[in-house]
């Protein structure tokens, strides 16, 4: 079946973001090149511009489709499920499963988020801060918080969050150890069941 014009677009477009992912696995991606890129792929170095203004452009893309689906199924997760529970294993397991599935992508931002080039730190930090808001906006509607000040809410899902990107870079640095990787799921969804027991019988100020 021939190709259109606009899916071998896609297809080397998809290409490249793979072979930027397989080439930061041991490094930043600050290091890389566009050349080491397009030969990956096999293109000639001016066919990356006709997908990416530079690397840290291909950088911008990778950090927006780590973080899309898996905002999204974080919101579905605190929609459909009912009680402070539910929703905190249902996130935990979403999340494992994620990092599992998106192993790659979830390597490339705990490198990027700490050592990589300043519009990627900044973008990793937006999108950080947007699951931070979305939690914020659906933990004012639970029994307890509706009192609760903008404030205390933000506080609260930046606990959560944070906590939540430490567990994928734990999950990451236990691979092929399910043991391990057990006892963090484990404890994550403990730390965040007392998390939010505590929170919830706390009273903002007036």
């Amino acid at each position: 079946m021939t190709q259109t014009r606009v899916e071998r677009k896609e297809r080397t477009r998809r290409a490249i973001l793979d072979a930027a992912l397989e080439l930061c696995e041991d490094s930043s991606l600050v290091a890389l090149s566009l050349r080491q890129v397009a030969k990956e792929v096999g293109i000639v170095p001016t066919g990356f511009y006709r997908h990416f203004d530079s690397i840290e452009s291909l950088g911008l893309s990778l950090v927006d489709e780590s973080f899309a689906s898996l905002r999204a199924l974080l919101r579905d997760v605190r929609r459909d499920q009912g009680s402070t529970t539910d929703i905190v294993d249902g996130s935990v397991s979403i999340l494992v499963d994620h990092v599992h599935r998106q192993r790659s992508h979830f390597a490339f931002i705990a490198r990027e988020r700490t050592a990589g080039q300043p519009a990627v730190r900044e973008a990793i930090r937006h999108e950080i801060e947007l699951c931070e808001r979305e939690l914020a906006t659906d933990l004012a509607r639970l029994p307890g918080t509706v009192d609760w000040s903008p404030e205390d809410l933000r506080i609260l899902s930046g606990l959560i969050v944070s906590a939540m990107v430490a567990v994928a870079e734990e999950i990451l640095a236990a691979a092929q150890r399910p043991e391990a990787e057990r006892q963090i799921v484990e404890k994550a969804r403990t730390q965040l069941r007392m998390v939010l027991v505590g929170a919830l019988n706390w009273r903002s100020r007036t």
